[in-house]
């Protein structure tokens, strides 16, 4: 999972991408990066391994400033699903060719990279990186079409998996999502410019008025003469990614035409019905992503809603942390039990999600020694039972703790009283538009695509 945005026609272009990224932090903390074009100076990048609002250039400026000037540009947060965290990784990848430059900057997960890419070094591709992504650079640059939209169209015909990209060939910006609709990809207005991110909140912060989603399969280009869309590429039943609502995004985005903060706090009211608590005294939140779901289990279960748990804001997502090690160490410095809540009190403790159930089981051990009577564990979303292969970082069974436990077995293995798990058909008709096009396949084992055979082979690596 990963951050992208772009805009065409600003000449503060670096600058309002450098602002847009603030606002997808949350789905990548391992590198960031803009590439800024339409100057004299051609196209330049500047990538660095780190946060946003980190020193990443080391004048002082961070990756919005120090020479990247232009009237269009696009950015990246990574968040890796399998690869090194390393430079050569980080994006938006830069690359020239006969036709000038590429700039690409992709959210998802290809799952025939590793085939493409074979064919691609069979035919004498060298390759910089360990990315899924530069594939997608070699096939744009290869395509004998005329129009930019027609060559980033022959690039995705023969690419499996879920993607939102944004494109600079040229001077032409485009935005593309993949024919199923996995990642969300929001088309906004900014005065004459027009803009592109991963999530509404990135429209917010930089001032831009949402106008409407990029269509499954639909390729948007953007020049000197305007705004055109295609769809050159075989319609497929829509699959998005419903983690986006129980997890990914920021609350107070809007991604697949519904409100995130809406979703959640249904979910949650959802979850109270399935599995209330009697007995309880309040409900609190692994904050920050279960806020909205505690409030709406809260709601339901006429239960206080309490701040038991203080997260420390400047510390990232442990989830979306590259290794276990890392995840480890930042739970330690990343929560803190408030006793004066918790104490004699029977709780209900509402997380999203459990995915290795490490953090869990470390956060029922501190709000047990800041005092509570009984902890009952809530989740707004299904168990999690298998690998994702469309961009989330669970590639092995052997990590997912509902793959191989038993809701009992579970309950006891995090030391909680009692576990309560919302159901598949609850999900799903919690979201909006939902139950349909969704993709559930890390809690149902319907996958969209054929499984790769042998998972690994994704570890080669991948764009976000």
């Amino acid at each position: 999972m990963c951050g992208i945005f772009g805009i065409h026609g600003h000449p503060a272009a670096a600058g309002i991408s450098h602002l847009g990224l603030y606002s997808l932090q949350h789905r990548g903390q391992e590198s960031a990066g803009i590439v800024a074009t339409g100057s004299e100076l051609g196209a330049r990048a500047s990538r660095a391994m780190g946060l946003v609002s980190e020193d990443l250039q080391g004048r002082g400026g961070g990756i919005g400033s120090g020479g990247l000037v232009g009237d269009i540009a696009i950015g990246h947060t990574r968040y890796s699903t399998a690869g090194s965290t390393t430079i050569e990784n980080a994006q938006p990848m830069l690359a020239r060719f006969r036709d000038g430059h590429i700039a690409l900057a992709h959210n998802g997960n290809l799952v025939n990279a590793t085939e493409l890419r074979r064919e691609l070094e069979d035919e004498g591709s060298i390759f910089t990186s360990t990315m899924d992504s530069e594939v997608l650079v070699h096939r744009i640059a290869r395509s004998g079409a005329e129009k930019p939209e027609d060559k980033l169209g022959d690039a995705l015909a023969a690419v499996e998996g879920a993607y939102s990209l944004v494109v600079l060939i040229g001077e032409t910006l485009l935005a593309a999502r993949d024919p199923r609709g996995w990642r969300p990809l929001v088309m906004g207005t900014l005065g004459d410019s027009h803009v592109f991110a991963s999530e509404t909140c990135a429209l917010d912060i930089v001032g831009a008025s949402a106008v409407r989603e990029v269509e499954p399969g639909e390729i948007i280009a953007v020049d000197r003469d305007g705004l055109r869309s295609s769809s050159p590429l075989p319609p497929q039943e829509r699959r998005q990614c419903v983690f986006e609502y129980v997890y990914f995004a920021r609350p107070d985005s809007r991604v697949f035409g519904g409100s995130v903060d809406r979703a959640r706090r249904e979910l949650g009211r959802r979850l109270a019905r399935e599995y209330p608590a009697a007995g309880a005294d309040l409900v609190f939140s692994v904050p920050d992503s279960s806020n909205s779901a505690a409030l709406g289990y809260a709601e339901e279960s006429r239960l206080p809603f309490e701040l038991a748990l203080i997260r420390n804001h400047y510390v990232g997502r442990t989830f979306i942390q590259p290794t276990q090690a890392g995840r480890d160490a930042k739970v330690k410095v990343k929560y803190n039990a408030v006793r004066e809540v918790l104490d004699g009190k029977s709780v209900v403790m509402v997380d999203d999600s459990i995915v290795r159930g490490t953090t869990t089981r470390g956060l029922v051990a501190m709000v047990r020694a800041a005092g509570a009577r009984e902890v009952h564990m809530r989740v707004s979303s299904s168990p999690i039972t298998g690998p994702c292969y469309y961009g989330i970082d669970t590639p092995n069974r052997e990590e997912l703790i509902a793959a191989n436990l038993t809701v009992d077995e579970i309950t006891a293995e995090l030391g909680v009283d009692s576990l309560g798990y919302l159901s598949l058909d609850g999900m799903l008709e919690s979201v909006p538009s939902g139950p349909e096009g969704f993709c559930h396949a890390c809690f149902s084992g319907d996958y969209p695509t054929p499984p790769p055979a042998d998972p690994q082979k994704l570890r080669f690596g991948c764009g976000c």
